[in-house]
């Protein structure tokens, strides 16, 4: 009678793996079919083994939010700063799109982790490149957060999920009482996501270099008027 053959040997659970199988997992069941008893059975480990890595579901969830980040990245410095925040813009899209159900925790998620504090330091600092002030570098932080994050969360839970009502309106019925939407319906399938996408950002990008000129004019202004505002802007702000 031959020998049974020796137990394959189990891999060793480490912080990585753990997350690796997580995302696995929330890409296959969701965010709402995840739970650590899933994830420990995916590992072949008990559920307090994995307690041991990250104490709290919460713990894990930053460190996937940290590995979102990581793998959306910050653009090449040697790129212009417009381009830098095109290119910026478009590897957050990409990487939303590689993780959907992902996407929703990092949504609402507010990235304050060192990973997450260290990429919004650096998108930041393009926006300071710009000759931006303080608070224009804040507003325009938050305007590029809700064009990504709306176009990610659209591309992702929105129209990527297909109709959310539960008897849907017919195209036929559409296309007699509501011809405007009707019309434009074709262009919201996924096959022109990107196009949308790339449009709604070279106009995003325009406004930020008119603003970047309208800085630079006011400062230029400053600088001839020896650091005072001028007897009109005065009067105005009275």
């Amino acid at each position: 009678m031959p020998r049974a053959g020796k137990p394959a040997k189990r891999e060793k659970l480490s912080r990585e793996r753990i997350e690796e199988a997580a995302l696995d997992l929330i890409d296959r069941d969701g965010v709402d079919g995840f739970s650590t008893r899933k994830l420990a059975a995916d590992l072949g480990c008990e559920a307090m083994s994995i307690y041991h890595y990250f104490p709290s579901k919460v713990h894990l969830t930053d460190a996937l939010v940290d590995r979102f980040v990581e793998d959306v990245g910050l653009p090449d410095p040697e790129l212009a700063p417009l381009d830098r925040i095109r290119r910026l813009a478009i590897d957050y899209r990409k990487a939303a799109l590689r993780h959907p159900n992902l996407y929703q925790v990092i949504a609402t998620h507010r990235l304050n982790t060192p990973a997450g504090l260290r990429w919004i330091n650096g998108v930041l600092e393009i926006f300071a490149a710009l000759g931006f002030d303080v608070e224009t570098r804040a507003r325009l932080f938050r305007v590029l957060g809700y064009y990504i994050s709306g176009a990610a969360l659209d591309e992702t839970l929105g129209y990527g999920r297909g109709p959310s009502a539960a008897e849907p309106v017919s195209d036929a019925i559409a296309a007699r009482d509501y011809p405007e939407a009707a019309a434009v319906n074709p262009f919201f399938k996924a096959a022109h996501h990107e196009a949308t996408f790339l449009a709604g950002l070279d106009i995003l990008l325009r406004g930020v270099a008119d603003a970047r000129k309208k800085a630079h004019a006011a400062a230029a202004g400053l600088r001839r008027g020896g650091g005072r505002p001028s007897r009109s802007s005065r009067s105005s702000s009275r």
